[in-house]
């Protein structure tokens, strides 16, 4: 059986972070998104909820709340 060895690295304070554009796909792709999960729900709401569970899962995993397409400063 093969070891892992993990070799910690500390953080370097001293990077610069990399600066964010505003992108405004990053915004329309959000809002469709959200848009498709309304329209679900108004249609069947008891018939659409594993697709509008399976577009919220990929919004939670995919979009971090501390992502923004503006200039905000967060981390990457």
């Amino acid at each position: 059986m093969a070891r892992l060895l993990t070799l910690p690295v500390p953080p370097n304070p001293g990077r610069r972070k990399r600066e964010r554009n505003s992108d405004s796909r990053y915004v329309e792709g959000q809002r469709l998104l959200v848009e498709a999960m309304k329209y679900l729900l108004r249609s069947d709401p008891g018939g659409n909820r594993p697709a509008v569970e399976l577009l919220s899962e990929h919004v939670r995993t995919q979009f971090r709340m501390t992502d923004s397409p503006l200039n905000s400063g967060s981390t990457p």
